[in-house]
């Protein structure tokens, strides 16, 4: 569920050196926004909000922006004109693909003297008999509806047929009002029967199998740390879970729905779980890292570059000798003047792991450079017989 946070506003306020005080105009659009709140305490001097493509439910929490001037709540789950009698400066409405059903709401508006154009199309009532003359009929100080402006010779035609027109409008809002509370009620029917088929399979054994053996039918979680799962196993759960969720995800979207207020919400929800899902996944999906071999079985060392530090060999022939020019981290230059040589079961392991038959003995000298301290160490080739190290 998304909010209208603090946060929200100075990061979409940039242009004003994120003051939100002084704001005069503010884009909170395709942020999931379900609820209208502390806009008209923290933003009295707007002119120009944007709120389109939300799931906005009621109009509220605006009524003390005075100077507001032009309100977009296009696209959003509203069913009914409330609440902007206090928005003194209102000149431009834009209502568009609403849920609004009960045109008669529009009365409201009609303290909003400075409104001069409304968008009302995409909602229920715009295809009520009537709807255009109602609305001209009632909102007298309209220029525009829904694009198209209000001729004069309109509006005298409509207010002529006004009485007509009102009871011919409050028969359809009310044949309306019945559908939606019948939506209502099979919308929270099929949200609880989903809710109590989650709760089922969230129950050990609810596929009807028997199960003997206990410790394979643990979930990952409980596992012992000490004996993660293989690999192997990992990648056949995440691809098992992978499979699972996209046939979920094809019956959610081929199921037949009516576009309501609710379906929407579904679709939020059934979205937010998605991202839940993928997150989980790929934190399965990480492989444990096996230990890394440094001996083998038969107690042959191995050289291994663990901490992937740069490194080079050259072979001096002259000197019959092997030269490794290693560079090491700037905590080097804390460590004793012969770092990394230490004996290990008489032979010897040289920082990252290159492995000497007999002793090697440093090179006198080694300098800094940067962040960086390289070294050198020398061996006699007849002492280098544990190969190269491998990166």
């Amino acid at each position: 569920m998304g909010r209208i946070t603090e946060d929200l506003i100075r990061r979409n306020a940039e242009h004003n050196e994120c003051v939100i005080f002084s704001l005069e105009e503010l884009s909170l659009h395709q942020q999931e926004i379900e609820k209208l709140e502390h806009i008209d305490k923290w933003c009295r001097e707007l002119k120009i909000l944007y709120l389109q493509n939300n799931l906005i439910g009621k109009i509220e929490n605006v009524s003390k922006l005075k100077k507001l001037e032009y309100l977009n709540l296009a696209l959003n789950n509203i069913e009914k004109i409330e609440n902007l009698e206090g928005c003194e400066g209102l000149t431009k409405l834009d209502l568009t693909v609403n849920f609004i059903g009960e045109l008669s709401s529009i009365k409201t508006l009609q303290h909003n003297i400075h409104l001069k154009e409304i968008f009302l199309m995409g909602n229920p009532c715009a295809d009520f008999e009537g709807y255009r003359p109602f609305v001209v009929a009632t909102l007298q100080q309209l220029k525009w509806l829904d694009g198209k402006e209000i001729e004069r010779s309109e509006r005298i035609q409509a207010l002529q047929n006004f009485p007509v027109i009102e009871r011919q409008i409050r028969e359809q809002e009310k044949a309306y009002c019945l559908r939606r509370a019948k939506d209502k009620k099979e919308a929270q029917r099929k949200l609880q029967e989903e809710q109590e088929s989650r709760e089922k399979k969230s129950r050990p054994g609810f596929d009807g199998r028997w199960y003997t053996d206990i410790a394979a039918t643990l979930p990952s979680s409980v596992e012992s740390k000490d004996h993660p799962q293989a690999p192997e196993r990992q990648e056949g759960e995440y691809t098992k879970k992978k499979l699972d969720d996209c046939e979920d995800d094809l019956e959610f979207w081929n199921k037949p729905s009516l576009f309501t207020p609710e379906s929407r919400l579904e679709t939020l929800r059934h979205i937010e779980k998605q991202r839940e899902d993928q997150e989980k996944l790929r934190g399965k999906k990480k492989k444990v890292k096996l230990p890394r071999t440094l001996i083998t079985e038969d107690g042959k060392a191995l050289n291994v570059n663990e901490a992937k530090l740069d490194f080079s060999l050259k072979d001096d022939e002259k000197r019959n000798q092997i030269i490794l020019d290693l560079a090491v981290y700037s905590q080097g230059e804390q460590l004793p003047p012969d770092p990394g040589v230490t004996a290990l079961d008489g032979r010897l392991c040289l920082l990252s792991g290159m492995c000497l038959h007999r002793e090697a003995k440093p090179v006198q000298g080694r300098w800094y450079q940067g962040s960086c301290c390289r070294g050198w160490r020398a061996a006699n080739k007849a002492e280098a017989g544990g190969g190269s190290p491998q990166a």
